[in-house]
């Protein structure tokens, strides 16, 4: 599997021993902003099993003739009383180009968790058209991707892209095999994503990706713990099809109550400040209740089943869970801050576009330089997967209330391409701006809170043009990651707020 689709498991140095005390734990996710449409309400039978994860199901097919029909006069276009090869020409080798390509996309498939059939041998006659059509539909598929290996057969691809059934579909029209401009109706199809170039397989893989992770968003579970509700609640996130669950905050403040520090939970909490670059002015004690706080929220969401977790943590008190939820971002576990709803959603989405965690975080602006400026108390260290290298971190203390509760200062490397990315659910917007990191500033000069990174965002005359509320999620992430989420911005409708 590739990191874009798997999660790796963490070096013991990595990643906090205490996550074993969460055993199978489930993912996480948050809720705040955002709108979800409201299911009828049924009774939970506790605990919840965790959503089963079936493979995003996909059928390939060719469009060409073989030369023997072109040659004979039977294919069925204009040209057919020439004997006339159109572009590509009749040097192209069109069952050779299949047999590479159906190597390479069984490949990249595997790669991105997606199962993949084939349709043999290649496409031109319309009743095969019909009957490519019909079988997709009686497969209920999750996607069809397209291969066009001839000028006059865009029609014929467009029609099995759009009426086969499925939420998306990728054409892929191979260069020099259009003559002239490419078609409109396949540019700028809604949900269908074009793809015209040289055996471009980045761009085939980013398509499948977007398959892959919508598929995974469908199938996935995430956990609100909220102030505001007196009983679990269920709601579904309309357009992701998020299972989402909301509980009140007393489930978890129980649960930590109930986690006693024993010998084995301070051993790890002091490997975990052993870990850290520095200690400003936190006390053990605070990285012990860290620790409480992470088994709590691994055993939370074991309960419910979820791979997604976001809380109302703001007026916790020692109960914080900064620590856990760097820690579960880090290990590719979504978890929001603040039971933010689309910071959340935003950090499943890049789970499985990127694999990696994300920092969630509140944006600021600094209009004399335009640049952007990001602050907040739960960013990982493992900001580039569970395998990549890690990011020197200092532990100080949550900087808005007492108590001291320990968080994380990460630093982030000065000149890494980075991605501000967010979801905003019930607006079908998606937002991706590419930049690069300036530096990791301290505190003080500036202020927010106890992760700061300053950023040069790119080919933004004014920065605060991209300002899409609180709680954006920062990648590291280059310009080749943007384009997943353009990718998935175009195949599954929602509009793109984008420099990319």
């Amino acid at each position: 599997m590739c990191e874009s689709c798997s999660a790796g498991k963490l070096a013991r140095r990595e990643f906090l021993a205490a996550a074993s005390a969460i055993g199978a734990a489930g993912f996480v996710s948050g809720t705040a902003a955002g709108q979800a449409s409201p299911q009828p309400a049924s009774p939970l039978t506790l605990p919840l099993t965790k959503r089963d994860k079936q493979p995003a199901k996909v059928l390939v097919a060719f469009l060409y003739p073989p030369a023997d029909v072109v040659n004979e006069g039977r294919m069925e276009d204009n040209w057919r009383k020439f004997n006339w090869f159109t572009w590509p020409g009749n040097q192209f080798e069109p069952e050779q180009q299949e047999r590479k390509f159906t190597a390479k996309i069984k490949e990249i498939a595997g790669k991105c968790g997606v199962a993949v059939e084939f349709q043999q041998g290649g496409i031109y006659q319309e009743a095969k058209v019909n009957e490519f059509i019909t079988r997709a539909k009686a497969a209920r598929l999750d996607a069809v991707l397209i291969v066009n290996f001839w000028n006059t057969l865009s029609q014929q691809a467009f029609r099995m892209a759009t009426e086969s059934g499925t939420p998306t579909s990728i054409v892929y029209h191979s260069l020099g095999s259009n003559h002239q401009l490419p078609p409109d109706y396949l540019r700028n199809a809604e949900g269908l994503y074009y793809i015209h170039s040289i055996e471009n397989w980045d761009e085939i893989e980013r398509g499948l990706c977007a398959v892959n992770a919508r598929k995974m968003l469908a199938q996935s579970r995430l956990l609100r713990v909220s102030g505001r509700v007196q009983a679990p609640t269920r709601t579904q996130e309309p357009r992701l099809d998020v299972d989402i669950i909301e509980v009140p905050a007393e489930e978890f403040n129980s649960l930590f109550d109930a986690v006693k520090p024993d010998d084995a939970l301070v051993a790890e909490a002091m490997r975990f400040k052993n870990n850290a670059v520095r200690v400003m002015d936190v006390t053990d004690e605070y990285f012990v209740d860290a620790m409480r706080a992470h088994t709590a929220v691994g055993q939370i969401m074991e309960r419910y089943g979820a791979d997604a977790i976001t809380i109302e943590c703001l007026q916790l008190k020692h109960r914080k869970p900064c620590i856990s939820f760097a820690t579960n971002n880090g290990a590719l576990v979504p978890c929001g801050c603040e039971n933010d709803l689309n910071a959340t959603l935003t950090m499943m989405l890049g789970r499985w576009l990127l694999g990696r965690g994300g920092f969630q975080h509140n944006p600021e602006f600094d209009t004399s330089e335009n640049r952007y400026f990001g602050a907040h108390c739960t960013c990982t260290w493992k900001l580039h997967g569970p395998q990549g290298p890690s990011q020197d971190y200092l532990v100080r203390p949550f900087f808005h209330q007492l108590p001291k509760t320990a968080a994380l200062d990460v630093q982030w490397t000065p000149g890494a391409p980075v991605l501000l990315c967010k979801y905003l659910s019930g607006e079908d917007i998606l937002n991706c701006w590419t930049g690069k990191v300036i530096e990791s500033p301290t505190a003080p000069p500036t202020g927010g809170c106890a992760t700061r990174v300053l950023v040069d965002i790119d080919r933004v005359d004014d920065v605060c043009q991209i300002y899409s509320g609180p709680h954006p999620v920062l990648y590291c992430g280059d310009r080749s990651d943007a384009r997943r989420w353009k990718a998935f911005a175009k195949m599954y409708r929602l509009k793109l707020a984008s420099n990319v």
